[in-house]
C-alpha cells in the first residue's frame, strides 16, 4: 500500500504541469497536498477568499429556509392559478368553435373581430352567467345545439321544449331568466305569438328573445320581448344584457 505522503510529490508534479495559477490558490492547492506530518500554515489571503464566500452561502441558506417555510402557501395560491388560466384557454378555444359551428347552422357568417369581441365579453361575463337558467323553446332543439352547448359550458341551465305545451309545464315546474323561443312551430306561423298570450293570461313575467330570421312585429307585439335575431352572436349579447339586468337591477319595492 502506498503512503499517502510518499505520493504527494507525484500529485504536485502533475498539478504544475496545468495552466499557471494564482497565488492564493497555490497556497490552497499546497494545503491540500501537503503530507499529513507537515504543517502548513494558512495565509491571511486564504482565509479573505473563503470569508468571502460565506454571504453567498448565507443567502442560499436563506433562500432555501423560506422556500421551505411557504412551499405550501406558494403550491396552495399559485397552482390553482395556472391551472384556472390553462382552463381559461380551453374553454375559450371551445366557445370559439361553438361559435363557428353555431354561426354555420344559422348561415350567418361571423367576422373576425366580432367573433373576438363576443369571447371577450363572455369571459368578462363569466360569473354573470353562471347558474342563469334558460327555457328554449324550439321544435327542432337539435339546430340550436352548438349554442346550447356553449351556454351549459358557462355554467348555465338549459332547458328544452318542443312545443307550447311542453314549454308551459317546464315553467310551471321551474324558474327560469330568460325564454328563448322560436315563432313557426309545427305548422303553426304564429305558435310563438300564442305562448306568449298564454303567458300573459297566466301572468308568467318574463324575458323573451325571439329566435327567428325574419321577425314580424305585425304578428304581434308583447311587453315581454326583448329582442328578436337568428344570429349567434347577437343571441349571445341579448343573453349577457338579460343576465345582467336579473343579477345588478334595483330591487322593486
Amino acid at each position: 500500500m502506498i503512503d499517502p505522503a510518499d505520493d504527494a510529490p507525484f500529485r504536485a508534479s502533475l498539478l504544475e504541469k496545468q495552466r499557471p495559477e494564482n497565488p492564493t490558490d497555490a497556497l490552497i492547492r499546497r494545503a491540500v497536498l501537503a503530507p499529513r506530518d507537515e504543517h502548513v500554515p494558512m495565509p491571511e489571503a486564504i482565509w479573505i477568499k473563503l470569508i468571502g464566500t460565506l454571504p453567498s452561502l448565507f443567502w442560499v441558506t436563506f433562500a432555501t429556509i423560506v422556500y421551505l417555510t411557504l412551499r405550501g402557501t406558494i403550491i396552495q395560491n399559485l397552482v390553482p392559478r395556472v391551472t384556472a388560466l390553462r382552463a381559461l384557454g380551453i374553454e375559450v378555444e371551445m366557445t370559439s368553435q361553438l361559435l363557428d359551428e353555431a354561426a354555420e347552422d344559422s348561415d350567418t357568417p361571423v367576422a373576425p373581430n366580432v367573433k373576438r369581441g363576443v369571447l371577450n365579453r363572455l369571459d368578462h361575463a363569466a360569473a354573470t352567467l353562471k347558474d342563469g337558467r334558460i327555457l328554449w323553446v324550439d321544435d327542432h332543439p337539435e339546430n340550436n345545439g352548438a349554442l346550447i352547448s356553449l351556454f351549459r359550458s358557462l355554467d348555465m341551465v338549459v332547458d328544452t321544449a318542443r312545443s307550447t305545451s311542453e314549454g308551459l309545464v317546464a315553467l310551471r315546474h321551474g324558474s327560469y331568466d330568460i325564454l328563448l323561443s322560436d315563432i313557426d312551430r309545427d305548422g303553426d306561423p304564429q305558435a310563438g305569438i300564442h305562448m306568449l298570450r298564454e303567458l300573459e293570461r297566466r301572468e308568467i313575467d318574463l324575458p323573451v328573445v325571439v329566435h327567428a330570421a325574419n321577425f314580424d312585429s305585425e304578428l304581434g307585439v308583447d311587453r315581454r320581448i326583448f329582442t328578436a335575431t337568428n344570429h349567434p352572436v347577437e343571441i349571445v349579447h341579448y343573453v349577457i344584457d338579460l343576465m345582467e339586468r336579473v343579477r345588478f337591477a334595483a330591487p322593486e319595492f
